[in-house]
């Protein structure tokens, strides 16, 4: 497929037809002031050297230089080019909790929009390493593959909310296996699991997978988010979210299951504050892990085209100018 970097101007390839209508308006012009010296064919035979066909021949070389000179500034360009890249870092899964119990505002604006904010100025410090980001409520999926691809990753992020999830809870057990299944294939000493969540109500046995995956290698960091004496769910309406009693619900930071996963699994935790949410600690010690080299193809740049352009237009001006005015051999006698 073609794509024009500059498609404005193509724009300029409606002067090529008025070039052939300019050129005929010409001829008609000089055809009537012929005819006013005399008869036309005895003007003409006073003219021998006169060649309208090399006139045309001439517009049609011109044109076509000018033809490939207006495509060749829109810049066109084909498919994409790719290229071989090998890069030195860890891989981290990134496991976000999105269920109702991140909308607590015991961050600015809310914990979910804070740990966001936080992940997405952690992309920004990357370089060479691997990131995927995995989501969870009540169950858990891959949000966005492990990738160098940053500029996605933030895009993937932007898009997650409490309803990417529509099955409610806190599957912390789902979420690190999910993660562990998410690695590319290779060493292990160069992955980490880091789980953002306020570790209430968790189903499953969370600190037996972060067990199972430390057994595989894998580290698995926790960052809690939220305050031990808790605070209540805002919902869309404006009102608190309530029980089935009529209490309102108040959300509280469960640190003791987060230390045990952290421990199970050979990292560390980090309650996240609102000026240092935590993920700065967990990077550095994560940097300590052995880097791993891969290789990645990843999106260069397209292809252009436009200096082949170019160059037919050149060959075609060249034509051109080597085409005479009139015919060869032959001089006006007048």
């Amino acid at each position: 497929m073609i794509y024009f970097a500059q498609a404005k101007y193509l724009y300029l390839l409606l002067l090529i037809p008025l070039l052939f209508l300019f050129y005929w308006l010409y001829l008609r012009v000089r055809s009537r002031r012929i005819g006013k010296f005399g008869d036309k064919s005895l003007v003409v035979q006073l003219m021998p050297a006169a060649s309208v066909a090399k006139g045309w021949l001439k517009l049609s070389f011109f044109s076509l230089a000018m033809l490939c000179f207006f495509i060749g500034m829109a810049r066109p360009q084909m498919g994409a080019r790719l290229k071989k890249k090998d890069t030195e870092g860890v891989e981290v899964m990134i496991c976000l909790d999105v269920s109702n119990s991140m909308l607590a505002q015991d961050y600015t604006p809310d914990r979910l929009d804070r740990a966001k904010f936080a992940i997405s100025n952690l992309v920004d410090r990357l370089n060479g390493d691997r990131i995927g980001l995995v989501v969870f409520a009540g169950e858990a999926f891959v949000q966005l593959p492990i990738t160098t691809d940053y500029v996605s990753a933030k895009s993937f992020l932007g898009s997650v909310n409490t309803e990417s999830i529509p099955i409610q809870g806190t599957a912390l057990a789902d979420a690190i296996n999910t993660a562990s299944r998410s690695f590319s294939t290779g060493s292990a000493k160069s992955r980490a699991i880091i789980l953002i969540t306020d570790g209430e109500n968790h189903e499953g046995d969370p600190v037996s997978a972060a067990k199972d995956a430390a057994g595989n290698g894998v580290r698995v960091y926790t960052i809690g988010v939220g305050t031990p004496e808790g605070k209540p769910i805002p919902m869309s309406d404006g009102s608190l979210l309530k029980d089935k009693d009529g209490n309102i619900v108040v959300t509280k930071l469960d640190e003791q299951t987060l230390k045990e996963i952290a421990s199970a699994g050979n990292g560390i935790y980090v309650r996240a504050g609102n000026a240092e949410f935590g993920l700065n600690t967990v990077i550095d010690n994560i940097k300590e892990i052995n880097k791993k080299k891969f290789e990645s193809v990843v999106f260069e740049e397209y292809d252009e085209k436009y200096m082949y352009l170019f160059a037919a237009a050149l060959l075609f001006f060249i034509i051109e100018m080597l085409i005479p005015d009139c015919k060869l051999g032959r001089k006006s006698e007048i």
